[in-house]
């Protein structure tokens, strides 16, 4: 069963040659506080920032949970769907936890946010962009809206941008309240390190570390990290080599069913189709030797997410689909 389930990445981040004289070259015996150091200095430095604005820990999981224990207290107000790990997280800590709805396209209004944020006033609001399980990018206006208020009532606005290196930059003004939200599982192809980032003012950098592990990550995470990041290069050919596969996915639902399948814009590593026929086609994809994500939520029971794969897989995946559509075209009905 070939897994498109969990927005893996289907190709590796570096070759074992690579990885083979990073091991020899560690050095297990010791605590890695120059290593992360490194790491911190590299990952700044590719993204212009100052080192004293970045901080890493055990994944981005990790830096949720944090979020819940080392900001004020108060309720969490988030979206709904988003991605799960916000709830488990808030009950984990018995954190007040809210949300708002999306449309019935499982897109968000502005209003309704801000009306929510406005009545329930939540010690942070969270969030993915791009949005975790419909895959659409909002835009910089939307999330300024979003940040000047929380701003206003004293709240801070935390911004998950797990699949951001899919979609589109944006540059949005770094202040106190403001926490972006990182993770190296996705586009960068290192999702068994967890390595997860957080980007905020060196103020607000200082409340999330005051719960901080001595040593987050280990060695070999962070010496195999450093050297991805240090060599510009490299990044941005794995980072089209993903995009090509994004670009690929997306056109195999979008030409071959997006006439009777609702297919969401994607700007990430992931399709999301939702609609009467939606099961029915991810049921007939798994039973041809695929895994896409089924939702057993009320709001998601007619969608069916789909993660990128190999050249190949996808290639394969296609056929399936094609198959489908024209066994849908002969009968006009649901596959048995």
């Amino acid at each position: 069963m070939i897994r498109i389930n969990k927005n893996e990445s289907p190709i590796p981040a570096m070759d074992t040659t690579i990885l083979k004289d990073i091991i020899s070259n560690s050095d297990f015996n010791f605590y890695p506080d120059e290593e992360y150091d490194a790491f911190i200095n590299a990952y700044a430095h590719y993204y212009q920032l100052s080192p004293n604005q970045v901080s890493a820990a055990n994944g981005s999981d990790e830096w949720i949970q944090k979020c819940m224990i080392a900001l004020p207290e108060g309720p969490v107000l988030t979206l709904n769907p988003d991605f799960f790990m916000y709830t488990a997280y808030a009950q984990q800590i018995n954190r007040p936890i809210h949300y708002v709805d999306a449309e019935s396209d499982y897109t968000f209004s502005i209003e309704k946010i801000k009306h929510e944020i406005r009545r329930i006033k939540p010690a942070f609001f969270i969030m993915s962009v791009p949005h975790n399980p419909s895959g659409i990018q909002y835009p910089k206006e939307f999330l300024e809206e979003i940040s000047e208020l929380m701003k206003e009532i004293g709240g801070y606005f935390v911004i998950d941008e797990a699949y951001l290196d899919f979609g589109d930059s944006y540059e949005i003004e770094m202040q106190d309240h403001i926490i972006q939200m990182r993770t190296l599982s996705k586009a960068f192809a290192l999702a068994g390190l967890r390595v997860g980032i957080v980007i905020s003012t060196a103020k607000t950098i200082q409340t999330l570390n005051s719960i901080a592990h001595p040593y987050p990550l280990n060695t070999l995470t962070l010496k195999i990290a450093t050297a991805l990041f240090n060599d510009k290069s490299y990044v941005t050919s794995l980072l089209d080599r993903q995009r090509h596969l994004c670009e690929k996915l997306r056109n195999i639902f979008e030409n071959n069913v997006s006439d009777i399948i609702h297919v969401i814009p994607s700007k990430t590593n992931f399709v999301l189709t939702y609609g009467e026929l939606a099961p029915d086609l991810g049921r007939f994809i798994h039973d041809n030797g695929f895994l896409p994500r089924f939702y057993d939520e009320p709001n998601m029971n007619q969608t069916v997410r789909y993660s990128i794969a190999t050249e190949t897989q996808l290639e394969e995946l296609e056929k399936i689909v094609k198959e489908w559509r024209e066994k849908y075209d002969i009968s006009k009905s649901k596959i048995d």
